[in-house]
């Protein structure tokens, strides 16, 4: 009995290997960690938090939208991000209106800095996801800073 439990642990740590290296080719490629030349073992460790934490967002919403591409946006987008992703990047000319979906949000991210969103692509992966993510995120913080300037300018 102990030996086929650790036989199934071990069979679920492997198939989880895959992901993991995933997620550090994101941290090491996407954010750069070894280019880091921080002199303090304390500044070293905040900022691989943080990119911990933005490897881990890029890497969620790529599975995310593989396990359930028909899923609401609400899911992993604020209104507000939706609203300036709208405003950003408009929808390609169809027949019909569609239901917003997990899947035509994030290639309506993926439209904003570095996909061409084809047919003939394939599902968006995780670069792709990490380069639209990062430069989404600058056009969030820059929105975000006029509604606080417009918000201190009223008050």
């Amino acid at each position: 009995m102990v030996a086929s439990y650790s036989c199934c642990v071990a069979t679920i740590w492997h198939t989880l290997r895959w992901k993991i290296e995933v997620f550090h080719k994101i941290l090491k490629s996407g954010c750069r960690a070894e280019d880091v030349r921080l002199r303090t073992a304390s500044r070293l460790t905040n900022l691989l938090a943080v990119f911990c934490i933005l490897s881990w967002r890029a890497f969620w919403l790529t599975m995310t939208n593989r396990i359930d591409p028909k899923a609401d946006p609400e899911r992993v987008f604020t209104d507000q991000e939706l609203r300036i992703l709208d405003r950003l990047v408009k929808d390609k000319p169809t027949a019909q209106a569609q239901k917003t979906l997990l899947s035509h949000s994030l290639i309506k991210l993926a439209r904003l800095g570095v996909c061409l969103a084809r047919n003939s692509d394939p599902p968006l992966g995780n670069e792709t996801i990490w380069r639209a993510r990062t430069i989404a995120f600058e056009v969030w913080a820059k929105a975000e800073r006029r509604l606080f300037w417009r918000f201190w300018n009223e008050g």
